[in-house]
């Protein structure tokens, strides 16, 4: 079916979307039953399409601004769709904007892309488990089981190459895609992924949480906040592997913060399946290792530049590929540290340094025997070194997510600084609460500037998809 009216869109994916929810659902009920059910069990995604054969553009003022709601050329363009529900005003304002600026009908439809039935369960249910080994081991006779060659990032990652009469992508991640990372991000962080705001926060700290805790709370008791809910993982006696708390406002504008770990893989991953939420920013605040005899102990370090040896990335996004300051995060960022640290001048540059941040797999890079890693840090004239910001900001480039970098010097391994326990508890004291005023605050001006001048064209290639 064809659309003008952007709301009527996205009520047809909605409806061919919980259709076929419901045939799946329906059918495995039957099938955990013990019945033997006829053929196979088989429903697919909702897409939406676009034609075009011109390149020009006829947006409002308004649209035209931004770096994404428009196709890169002519042709057929089209992506599956999930989750109606939950990316509903996501989606409202992809087709709006591509109404805007082509001026041509949505085409909505049922795909050929089948619905795993696994992502077809409803948050509640665990029938699966009911099933004896040997109808589980069937399952692949009946149902559509999830398909890893329908979930790859060669959209994200610039390698994907359309077949022969196959549409241009619109969007960077596929339905399944979609659905794969938002069951991960329910077992990883103990949160469902309709509490997840558009910023995020990270840390590699549980001190960083705690204090986000109290003021969650905190916020909850007072009647004048912008925040109407906080919450927190189901689970409180066991917390999952990155825990995830989120200050929520209405529009879905609040704040998520989630505390990784350390080291890079786990930064990698919760990435990875944050992205699919397409948020509007997101910035690492966590500690690190200063590399210069001029900083103490509880600086800040703001990033402008990365050294990845993270390696988690290599293959998917090579290294001769630069991870750019957004100017939008940088100023953000500076001004939030002016304002909670109200310094200004001299006094601020004394206690916040501009500069890059290395990123390393090896937590003990300083025992190595040959110094290799403390050359390289020096010739890139490197001023701290941590194992998680490289592989968040060059996720959030990769995945088209506004991305920065605060961090918190808290020992200076090659001065002989390093972390005693008297110490580390007087500069968690100190350091952390201000630290996390300062990124919650840089959330907060980004907000409060509009997310149209956040999306940046720097994140965008010269061939991109057209939702946001």
């Amino acid at each position: 079916m064809r659309f003008n009216d952007p709301a009527a869109a996205l009520a047809q994916a909605r409806l061919i979307y919980d259709n076929s929810i419901g045939h799946l659902r329906q059918a495995m009920q039957r099938y955990v039953a013990g019945e033997d059910l006829p053929g196979h069990a088989r429903a697919c995604y909702p897409f939406v399409r676009v034609q075009t054969d011109t390149v020009r553009r006829q947006a409002s003022r308004e649209s035209a601004r931004l770096s994404y709601g428009f196709v890169a050329g002519t042709g057929r363009f089209e992506t599956t769709l999930t989750r109606p529900d939950l990316f509903a005003r996501y989606y409202l304002e992809q087709f709006t904007l591509l109404l805007d600026n082509h001026g041509v009908a949505l085409e909505v439809g049922t795909s050929n892309q089948p619905i795993p039935v696994h992502f077809s369960f409803a948050e509640s249910d665990h029938v699966e488990g009911s099933l004896s080994p040997q109808r589980r081991q069937l399952m692949r006779d009946v149902f559509d089981l999830p398909d890893l060659a329908a979930m790859d990032d060669g959209i994200a990652n610039g390698t994907h190459e359309p077949r022969p009469g196959e549409a241009q992508p619109l969007s960077l991640f596929t339905a399944p895609r979609v659905d794969y990372s938002l069951q991960r991000l329910r077992h990883y962080t103990g949160t469902a992924p309709e509490h997840f705001q558009n910023f995020v926060l990270f840390t590699n700290y549980q001190f960083y949480i705690d204090e986000f805790i109290a003021l969650g709370h905190a916020a909850m008791q007072d009647a004048a906040s912008e925040y109407i809910a906080f919450v927190e993982p189901d689970n409180a006696v066991r917390l999952p592997q990155m825990p995830a708390y989120h200050l929520v406002r209405p529009d879905g504008s609040g704040i998520s913060m989630v505390n990784i770990g350390v080291g890079p893989a786990n930064a990698k991953t919760i990435t990875d399946h944050i992205a699919v939420l397409r948020p509007h920013a997101w910035i690492m605040l966590g500690h690190c290792a200063g590399l210069r005899s001029s900083q103490q102990l509880g600086d800040y370090v703001l990033a402008h530049g990365y050294v990845r040896e993270d390696h988690v990335l290599d293959e998917e996004l090579p290294l001769w590929v630069p991870i750019p300051a957004l100017a939008e995060i940088q100023v953000a960022l500076a001004s939030a540290v002016t304002e909670v640290t109200q310094l200004k001048g001299p006094e601020l540059k004394r206690i916040m340094r501009t500069g890059t941040v290395a990123s390393t797999d090896n937590r003990n890079w300083e025992l190595l025997p040959d110094n290799g890693p403390q050359r390289r840090f020096s010739q890139s004239r490197a001023v701290a070194l941590d194992m998680e910001s490289a592989t968040i900001a060059a996720n959030g480039f990769r995945f088209r997510v506004p991305y920065g970098t605060l961090l918190c010097v808290s020992d200076k391994p090659l001065h002989g600084e390093i972390k005693l326990p008297g110490m580390a508890n007087h500069f968690y004291r100190e350091r952390v609460d201000q630290h996390l005023r300062i990124g919650i605050r840089a959330l907060e001006l980004l907000r409060e500037q509009g997310i149209d001048q956040l999306h940046s064209r720097k994140l965008r290639s010269f061939a991109e998809v057209a939702f946001q």
